[in-house]
């Protein structure tokens, strides 16, 4: 399994701890959250790793440099004008993760410590082309999966907005998406080739777009588990108060 690490965020909500700084080297615990999240994939056994870099990108690779890429196989997807959120950057990175290799997804800004390895068996045993990494957590935003765990559609609970438009909610559990996922390139790449009008795009509305049509899973980890946003400096406190209490 290859992995995929989204870090070109610009981390205006964690201001001014991204003044002069990339939000993916913001310390958690001590430790910038790229790290975390470099060695949670490298003690899941995948050592060849994709980071798409943008704010501060120069930051990231001299941190990278520093410490030997962690003794992993890191390549750069560096999108110099603009951050193409997830979905324009898992296209861009499409050269060093195309393949049969499944590759895993994760925000760089979500502390998460359930085992990967858990959901990498999921994926292979359901034979999904996606699976993402879904709980009951207190959002607005939710995916709908059926009775067998399959991606139906999205809602917005604030607002009542449905995606697709004609989806049937009769029998459909909402779950938040928790920013892992892990994708069979030989499906998903020619999908998002086939289907990227626009350069910028979410991987949540590409994956609305096509749910229908390919096998989408959700995973939820069998045992509690530690999942934390850092995207605002609150949401950091938060998460530093539960590394302390473990």
């Amino acid at each position: 399994m290859k992995g995929l690490i989204f870090a070109a965020g610009l981390g205006t909500r964690l201001y001014p701890l991204t003044a002069d700084s990339p939000k993916a080297l913001v310390k958690l615990a001590g430790k910038p959250m790229l790290q975390h999240v470099i060695e949670k994939l490298g003690s899941a056994g995948i050592t060849d790793i994709v980071i798409n870099i943008h704010h501060y990108a120069g930051k990231i690779i001299e941190f990278l440099e520093r410490n030997d890429n962690f003794g992993l196989n890191i390549q750069l997807s560096v999108e110099k004008e603009y951050p193409l959120e997830t979905g324009g950057g898992l296209l861009k990175a499409a050269e060093w993760l195309d393949g049969d290799e499944p590759v895993l997804l994760h925000n760089a800004d979500i502390y998460t410590d359930f085992p990967i390895g858990e959901m990498a068996s999921a994926h292979m045993k359901s034979g999904a082309d996606i699976t993402l990494l879904a709980d009951n957590r207190k959002s607005s935003r939710q995916l709908l999966f059926d009775r067998d765990k399959r991606m139906r559609g999205w809602t917005n609970l604030a607002t009542g907005e449905v995606k697709p438009a004609l989806v049937n909610l009769a029998g459909l559990e909402p779950k938040a998406f928790g920013g892992v996922h892990i994708i069979n390139p030989s499906v998903v790449f020619p999908l998002l080739k086939a289907g990227a009008i626009e350069e910028v795009f979410s991987i949540t509305q590409f994956y609305i777009s096509v749910c229908n049509d390919v096998l989408i899973k959700g995973f939820t980890p069998s045992q509690p588990y530690g999942w934390h946003d850092i995207g605002t400096v609150e949401k950091l406190a938060a998460a530093e108060s539960y590394l302390l209490s473990k």
